[in-house]
């Protein structure tokens, strides 16, 4: 198996790996039997929605759009996953046959990345027929579920920082690929850069990094250890002062480098006491300049409460790569519309207690007040576009061909520009409802 590889300007990915058995038993079983029964072919819509915003969110961010578009294109069942399937006995020969042949052939639309979404946005959309689109559930929830997960929780985070960079540090804490898809969708929710390296390589995603306490604890002294970094690394570097002593780390800093010095680093301790009197150290040795980084187990929580702290930054990781306590989206994948015998397409729902759909195939705009800010969300199954409401809805896949991919920077752009419409309240960390209504018509 190769490794990925993502050209910068469009951030493709090229593997020789399938994604075809990245999903679930019972969708192969499922298309067998619609085979089976005549209805595989008949055409149907899909649509990815959140029936409630977990955690008591105010807002959801939508991420993961660009690396659904990677893995469906890769979504093929070769020989190997053809020989796993038949020697398993999952599905029968003509089921096979079919999944020799897959090619996705329909049309995705989805709300473009960074954009915010609400309880019941039909985030993305999948129109084919039955027997292309069920095989795609699980591959695009386990996407998007976790990126929006992710991209939530770093948005509360960034808002939390204000103008302070915060770096995404999470890699050592989950899966090896979860990681790096949790520090494409940081930062696309407002994250400065990561200490991810294949996040770099795949996304271009800024990366970061000097040294930890094992790099201290490898030498004579820490001197010898400061001396070492800021000769391979440079004046302006970043030294780890809580190793020790923070006092005689924070002198001995100054000492080696001088004002030059880059920043100092807290990983432990009471963090808004510890800057504090870092900072006055600082500033009697006449490191005026010289930056404070904290790290140890931020959340946005933490982050809030060091807003008054002489902090110049900060580093998440734990919190970030599980969401922050919320580490799925609570996002869904239901059949709205299917079409009839008769060629028409009909609405579909579920009706069952507590997790009921809204059937037929919508469309989604965003209504804004007087100040341009959001006022509602709007989602309606009548095909007439509300005056003055903003689209949400994008075409990605069209007759199979992908065509809705984006630099990541117009994603970070669009959440950034996306935060500044909400009501001031939508930014409050506090549990409570979503930030706009959604009404359906």
């Amino acid at each position: 198996m190769s490794l990925p590889y993502v050209g910068r300007s469009l951030e493709r990915v090229t593997m020789t790996m399938s994604t075809a058995l990245l999903t679930d038993h019972y969708e192969l079983t499922m298309l067998q039997a619609a085979l089976r029964s005549g209805a595989a072919h008949r055409r149907a819509v899909f649509e990815v929605f959140a029936r409630h915003l977990p955690g008591g969110r105010r807002y959801g961010v939508v991420a993961g759009t660009a690396r659904v578009l990677d893995e469906l294109e890769h979504f093929r069942f070769g020989d190997a996953e053809l020989a796993f399937l038949r020697e398993h006995r999952v599905v029968d020969e003509p089921t096979l046959a079919f999944l020799a042949d897959y090619r996705f052939s329909g049309d995705v639309y989805g709300y473009r990345e960074g954009e915010l979404y609400f309880p019941g946005s039909p985030i993305m959309v999948v129109e084919s027929t039955f027997a292309e689109a069920v095989l795609l559930e699980t591959l695009i929830l386990s996407v998007l579920n976790h990126d929006c997960a992710i991209a939530s929780a770093a948005s509360r985070m960034v808002n939390a920082a204000g103008r302070r960079p915060l770096i995404e540090m999470g890699s050592r804490r989950t899966h090896e690929r979860a990681g790096v898809a949790a520090a494409r969708a940081a930062y696309l929710a407002g994250f400065a850069s990561t200490s991810n390296l294949e996040a770099g390589r795949l996304y271009g995603v800024p990366t970061a990094g000097t040294a930890a306490h094992a790099f201290t604890l490898l030498h004579d002294s820490e001197r010898q250890a400061f001396e070492a970094q800021i000769a391979s690394l440079g004046l302006d570097t970043t030294l780890l002062v809580d190793t020790y002593d923070v006092a005689e780390a924070v002198h001995t800093a100054v000492d080696l480098a001088g004002d030059k010095l880059g920043a100092v680093r807290i990983d432990s301790g009471d963090l808004s006491t510890a800057a504090q009197e870092v900072r006055e150290q600082l500033d009697a040795l006449g490191a005026f300049n010289t930056r404070i980084l904290v790290t140890s187990d931020l959340d946005e929580y933490a982050i809030a409460a060091l807003a008054a702290a002489p902090v110049d930054g900060y580093g998440v990781g734990t919190s970030l790569v599980t969401g922050s306590g919320v580490p799925t989206a609570a996002l869904v994948y239901k059949l709205v519309a299917r079409e009839t015998r008769l060629g028409k397409l009909e609405p579909v729902a579920k009706r069952s207690v507590g997790k009921p759909s809204r059937g037929g195939r919508k469309q989604a705009y965003r209504l804004l007040d007087e100040s341009g800010r959001y006022d509602s969300e709007l989602i309606t199954t009548s095909g007439l576009a509300p005056e003055g409401g903003v689209p949400l809805l994008t075409a990605l896949v069209r007759d199979g061909e992908i065509i809705g991919r984006e630099p990541l920077s117009e994603a970070r752009a669009r959440h950034a520009e996306a935060i500044t419409r909400l009501p001031q309240d939508a930014l409050h960390l506090g549990r409570g409802y979503a930030a706009i209504p959604t009404e359906f018509v």
